[in-house]
């Protein structure tokens, strides 16, 4: 016998249930969730609401911009390139020699003084750490002091996991192509003298990636004795367990190393490389006058039409020199009042209007 079914099955979900059966409902419940009988506040946009909304932001904003832009001006900071492609450069020596170390010196002068603490940066231009293959191309585990994959490297690394039938430590690409030029700073005394700037190399990496991210291998013996059976990457010169005689600061837990695995999202970016501590509060930490700057010249990128910079910086509250966030202000600000303004005659003028014509019928 053939089976029918009404409309309303179908707009119950379709034809009943088997006999027997507990009948199906798609129909959603009648509730006020459900059936969106929610009690909800919609605002009314009218002149009054939004026209004092323009100009309290602009009010806000235009005075914080004008903050941020001022404390950003007055950080001192200057910029040495070193790449050395112009060839009255210094450096310009170092493109065309094969032998490393390559020494050169650079002169510059101080035109005002910078106080405070100052940091000492390492710029690179044109050279893409966001690329997909290099950032992953490292391990972690690894990194974190993991003897099983001391020996045994992600195969994330490649073709940078293993050299000479060895595990490279550390593994990868980040790794293999680490900063590695020295730079040197001294001041020029009564024109003939100089005297060297002291560095500090400790306190330039992050708490967490030092004392959380960055492990040595476990073992009580020395350090070259727990990285035994492993190699240094290709592009280095020395093994990882050689970066610094202070213990405190050599293997994975070198703060030059951990700095550079903090890959950069930009092709042109900086990195912290010494920071120089302020000694006196009655003296400047950097006088005005004339410096000169030793470069141990070892890193090259002239292949890749790189550019290489030291830069000298202070800082403010904020951080380092960035007057974006100080214009990104005033920009916003300033817009907001201009509509303000423009919104109050448009709506001063056609108000009038309407209350005329009302008048008049």
């Amino acid at each position: 016998m053939a089976m029918s079914y009404n409309s309303k099955d179908e707009v119950d979900g379709g034809p009943p249930c088997a006999p027997g059966g507990a009948a199906k409902n798609r129909r959603p419940d009648n509730t006020a969730f459900k059936q969106q009988r929610l009690p909800a506040w919609q605002p009314i946009l009218t002149a009054g609401t939004v026209l004092p909304t323009f100009f309290i932001i602009g009010l806000i904003f235009i005075p914080i911009g004008i903050g941020i832009f001022v404390t950003s001006n007055n950080i001192r900071e200057i910029e040495i390139d070193y790449t050395g492609i112009d060839p009255s450069s210094p450096c310009n020596k170092c493109l065309s020699r094969n032998v490393t170390p390559c020494i050169c010196t650079i002169n510059f002068t101080l035109e005002q003084s910078f106080e405070g603490n100052v940091f000492m940066y390492y710029g690179l231009s044109n050279f893409y750490q966001n690329h997909r293959r290099y950032v992953k191309s490292r391990d972690d585990s690894q990194l974190n002091g993991d003897p099983t994959a001391l020996l045994n490297p992600s195969k994330e690394c490649e073709p940078y996991r293993r050299n000479e039938d060895k595990p490279i430590a550390p593994c990868g690409a980040i790794a293999n192509s680490m900063f590695n030029d020295t730079l040197e700073l001294f001041l020029v005394v009564n024109g003939s003298f100089s005297t060297a700037i002291p560095l500090k190399k400790k306190g330039i990496a992050w708490w967490t990636d030092k004392n959380v991210k960055f492990r040595n291998p476990p073992g009580e013996g020395p350090l070259q004795e727990r990285f035994k059976d492993t190699t240094k990457p290709v592009n280095w010169v020395k093994p990882v367990y050689l970066l610094d005689s202070d213990q405190d600061n050599n293997g994975f837990i070198n703060e030059d190393f951990i700095v550079w695995m903090r890959t950069a999202a930009l092709p042109t970016f900086r990195k912290l490389y010494r920071i120089i501590e302020r000694k006196s509060d009655l003296h400047p930490t950097l006088p005005a006058g004339d410096y000169f700057l030793n470069i141990q010249y070892n890193y090259p990128v002239h292949s890749f039409d790189g550019r290489k910079r030291m830069i000298l910086s202070t800082i403010s509250w904020m951080g380092g020199k960035n007057p974006f966030l100080g214009i990104a202000y005033i920009t916003t600000g300033s817009i907001s009042f201009l509509l303000g303004v423009v919104l109050l005659v448009i709506n001063h003028k056609y108000r009038n209007s309407s209350n005329t014509a009302d008048i008049t019928i």
